[in-house]
């Protein structure tokens, strides 16, 4: 064979893989793969009620247990920011949502919408989630309600902005409680309902500052670091008994969400995402992905890796880097409104939705994220095309005069 007829013969393959590969035409007037766009158009013919038991529902269909309208996701921290647009995320691809959050009215308001926007059965139960009791009794309510619960999204938060000097013993613990425990107690909540269907999926929702901690967020960066560590354990653990559990952690970057403007600040100045920042659905898409690709680990953002493996290589370099930028990076030069609203003992009212203030320079997608879904067809492009240059490269050697 001629070296330029096998330089083609590989370009050939690698549109082959190529077209593999990837994802199926998505059919957008009903928001689905043409594989259910059949079942959507059904469901959108519905009107949405609710019923006596608070579940918002489309009376008027059958939902068929072998397609994405009959699976059920909890989301914790649904009421606002990533929690809502990950809710969002999930109702537009078919799935029946419970949403826990403390706000009873923003969480009935997003529950509202998903129902009428996306045809699907919603459950709106408001859960503190730092009390293990309440969370256990809101997933008996949800299979109860709904049905068997299929993935479980920790996303709760809360923090405070501020140096350690000046927290106190009571903030740090219920900072502690919600961003930490909350994620362990939806944890053995799905569990405890999954271990006996032996399936299901757990999404822990992480951060880059679970890797690499910055000034003034000790709580949440330590609330994230102490996530990893009981993930992992956990995740041993279910390998270890050969559940066909699904347990994964989607660590993200700095994300435009309203947390900026109702978490209790003590600078002085109001909170800031660190550059560069990404809007929720970023978040939410990445969520979703983790979940139905059975992902062990996701980090979103470029930001992510490189703030992760930046410590890992100099970890001395940027703690003083940070001892120098990571005060004015998270700070904006407006002075914080008097009376202005925190979250961390009581849900600040109101419907936030899951933006913050910063859509101006918020990206509305991730280029790793990019990367990671397109992975087997870009490295069979690269690897077609390395063997073409590598082939071309022998020839013109062939070819050249001795």
């Amino acid at each position: 064979m001629a070296p330029r007829e096998f330089q083609h013969r590989f370009v050939h393959q690698a549109r082959i893989v190529n077209e593999r590969y990837s994802p199926r035409p998505i059919d957008r007037r009903n928001r689905c793969s043409p594989h259910f766009s059949r079942a959507c158009t059904a469901v959108r013919s519905g009107v949405a009620e609710s019923s006596p038991s608070g579940v918002r529902q489309r009376n008027d269909v059958q939902l068929d247990k072998a397609s994405p309208m009959s699976k059920i996701v909890v989301i914790t921290g649904a009421g606002a920011g990533i929690g809502r647009a990950t809710a969002e995320e999930f109702a537009r691809n078919g799935y029946q949502v419970a949403l826990i959050s403390r706000d009873p009215e923003r969480l009935d308001h997003a529950a509202s919408e998903l129902s009428s926007k996306h045809g699907v059965r919603t459950l709106a139960i408001p859960t503190d989630v730092a009390d293990a009791q309440a969370v256990d009794a809101a997933a008996s309510r949800v299979e109860q309600t709904l049905g068997a619960i299929d993935v479980w999204v920790n996303v709760a938060m809360a923090t405070v902005f501020a140096p350690v000097s000046l927290l106190t013993a009571e903030e740090i613990e219920r900072g502690t409680n919600v961003t930490y425990l909350g994620q362990v107690h939806g944890m053995m909540a799905a569990l405890a309902r999954m271990r006996t269907r032996n399936r299901g999926t757990i999404v822990n929702v992480g951060s880059a500052l679970g890797y690499r901690s910055v000034p003034l967020q000790s709580i949440y960066c330590g609330a994230k670091f102490a996530i990893r560590g009981f993930t992992n354990a956990l995740r041993s653990e279910i390998l270890h008994d050969r559940l066909k559990i699904h347990l994964t952690m989607v660590d993200l970057p700095a994300v435009n969400t309203p947390q900026f403007d109702w978490s209790a600040n003590r600078m002085g100045y109001c909170a800031r995402p660190v550059a560069p920042v990404y809007q929720p659905e970023v978040a939410a898409r990445a969520i979703f992905y983790a979940a139905t690709h059975r992902r062990r680990q996701l980090w979103v953002g470029f930001s992510t890796a490189k703030a992760i493996l930046a410590d890992r290589v100099a970890p001395a370099l940027i703690d003083r880097y940070l001892a120098r930028s990571g005060y004015s990076g998270q700070l904006t030069e407006d002075p914080v409104p008097p009376g202005a609203p925190s979250n961390l003992f009581q849900p600040v009212s109101g419907d936030y939705g899951a933006h913050g203030r910063f859509d101006s320079e918020a990206r509305e997608r991730s280029w790793s994220m990019f990367v990671d879904r397109h992975r087997p067809a870009l490295l069979g492009v690269l690897g077609a095309s390395a063997v073409a240059i590598a082939v071309a490269a022998v020839a013109r050697r062939r070819d050249a005069p001795r």
